[in-house]
């Protein structure tokens, strides 16, 4: 055990920064850890709780690997730091390998051949790339909502029960158990991310909201397979056959439900049958090859996206089928839907007309779009309900004002000014009537203030510093990495205390680290000192300090207090 910790922790010391951040990380160790040295690190990692949470991320081939003690130098169990630089288990790591062999034979097995699939029918594709048109409809529903207001968190990771009937009310969910299946493909694609307790769209998120589907199934199956478990890939960088996911890591008592999950999120998505039938779809077969996700297989079965809907005088928009994605984004951001299916309904109102307002829209853009999107026009109540709502858009203006640094609130309504005076929803703000003057102010910033007021209701506009309307977007998207620090970020301050510690190079690291704790816990050591003349002697102490070089400790057998050289040493064991 001694040995191996000394090689272990030689080889930690050797490793790059980077490397060795990759395995702390791989072995689960807190970067808070109490280490101070190498040599702590490589007993904590060879400790047999250590060694046996490590063997559950092993897959079947790398635990028979372990077994027959030639795991190799660039494999996993290398990565986990379970083997030397030959590849073979430190004593420490067989001993609970042979543990693991004798409590569970079966682990230690080769992975069964998989049943080659055969192509599935033509009505188990369609169905299939139905329940892919689906959930692409559902995550948009998702991602849309969460682009506007972001998802708050639970302690626990999960999304909020406020957040989620939020969702079902939308109806972007049929049932709430779907949330986290979508949000996990959408991390995987680097569509959306989940920092501190909030889910955020990110800009690649906003770019799939607009494009078709085709296109956003494919990003949604990269993404799926890039983030397989290491024992389901291919070195061809597919994926083994969904049939024998369950037992390819045998030792992970919570594996059988991963995968269970993956499978289930993998047939949401249309890559596997709903039936659990070997049956394999065309789409499904390259990506398991390894090669690039590619939709043209499964479009024949899609829906077909129309680019045209019909305006109606009830202020109602039907689309006759699905809309395409960019065009249905940009509708719902002036209408509410009111129903989502093959054909949808879309109803106008003046908060949605308003709404799209405050997102930057105009009177005159709305009817540009409207009109090349309608195949009946723009009808004249429709038309009324734009010009009303532009006309009562902007009433109250909001700006900052440079030479106070505050912000003015402006209307050439005095009656809407006193309203919003007497507000309580809007007490945050502390807004203040301006003496000689038709305005309110506050020290609140200009767009917290605009955001607020158009939470609020009130037909608000943001004001540049040339008094002209400008657009500002509430919406905040991260890049997929933002939130998330990497291994070496993460164990910077760790593997900065390790390094700091005893070298590994020779004895004399481990020497020191070992007369260093025998100190700290006051131990009985016996230690080996060679004397001037060439020979050694032999001293039972029980160790006080240790500085200038110099070890300090109570000899029992003489009853006096020695100081010995730490460069005399020869070896130190316990009492």
């Amino acid at each position: 055990m001694v040995s191996d910790a000394r090689a272990l922790a030689t080889r930690l010391a050797e490793l790059g920064d980077a490397a060795l951040a990759t395995t702390l990380a791989a072995r689960g160790v807190s970067p808070q850890a109490g280490w101070h040295d190498f040599f702590d690190a490589a007993e904590g990692l060879l400790d047999p709780a250590s060694v046996d949470r490590a063997l559950t991320r092993l897959d079947r081939d790398d635990l028979r690997a372990l077994e027959l003690g030639n795991a190799g130098p660039d494999g996993e169990p290398a990565r986990l730091a379970l083997t030397d630089a030959g590849g073979t288990p430190y004593s420490a790591v067989a001993e609970r390998v042979a543990a693991a062999v004798a409590a569970s034979p079966d682990a230690f097995t080769a992975t069964p051949a998989a049943v080659e699939p055969g192509p599935a029918d033509a009505r188990v594709a369609a169905a299939a790339a139905e329940r892919a048109f689906t959930t692409a409809g559902s995550l948009a529903d998702v991602l849309l909502l969460c682009s506007h207001t972001p998802l708050a968190r639970t302690g626990a990771g999960p999304v909020s029960a406020v957040d989620r009937r939020r969702l079902i009310d939308a109806g972007a969910l049929e049932f709430a158990d779907d949330l986290e299946d979508l949000l996990s493909c959408a991390a995987d694609a680097g569509l959306a991310t989940a920092h501190e307790r909030e889910w955020t769209v990110t800009e690649a998120g906003e770019r799939w909201l607009k494009a078709p589907t085709a296109d956003r199934w494919e990003a949604i199956a990269a993404g799926f397979r890039a983030s397989l478990p290491r024992g389901l890939r291919t070195s061809s960088h597919g994926f083994l056959s969904p049939d024998v996911w369950p037992g390819i890591y045998p030792l992970d008592p919570e594996w059988p439900d991963r995968a269970e999950r993956l499978h289930r999120i993998g047939v949401r998505w249309g890559l596997f049958a709903a039936d659990g039938s070997a049956a394999e779809f065309p789409w499904t077969a390259a990506l398991r090859a390894g090669e690039r996700p590619d939709a043209a297989t499964m479009a024949p079965y899609l829906p077909a996206e129309i680019d045209r809907v019909y305006l109606q005088a009830d202020l109602t928009a039907i689309a006759p089928g699905p809309l395409a994605p960019a065009l249905d984004l940009r509708l719902r951001s002036i209408a509410v839907r009111e129903s989502r299916a093959q054909a949808s309904t879309y109803r106008f109102t003046a908060e949605s007309i308003g709404a799209g307002m405050t997102e930057g829209e105009t009177a005159e853009s709305i009817r540009d779009f409207l009109a090349g999107l309608s195949l009946t026009g723009i009808p004249q109540p429709l038309a009324y309900l734009i010009e009303s709502t532009a006309a009562r858009h902007g009433l109250v203006r909001v700006r900052a004002d440079e030479a106070t640094g505050r912000t003015r609130v402006e209307s050439p309504d005095a009656g809407l000014l006193d309203a919003i005076t007497v507000d309580q929803a809007l007490r945050p703000l502390g807004l203040l009537v301006l003496d000689g003057d038709d305005a309110l102010s506050s020290r609140v910033a200009r767009d917290a203030v605009y955001w607020t007021l158009a939470d609020a209701r009130y037909p608000v506009v943001a004001l540049d510093a040339r008094g002209l309307p400008e657009s500002i977007h509430r919406r905040t998207t991260a890049t997929a990495s933002e939130p998330v620090a990497t291994p070496q970020e993460a164990y910077a301050r760790l593997i900065g205390t390790l390094r700091g510690g005893h070298g590994t190079d020779g004895d004399s690291g481990w020497l020191e680290r070992e007369l260093e704790q025998a100190v700290r816990t006051r131990a009985e050591i016996v230690v080996v000192v060679r004397m001037p003349d060439g020979s050694e002697r032999s001293f039972t102490l029980e160790a006080a300090g240790l500085g200038g070089g110099r070890l300090r400790g109570r000899d029992r057998a003489a009853d006096i207090e020695r100081t010995l050289p730490v460069s005399s040493i020869v070896s130190v064991h316990g009492g």
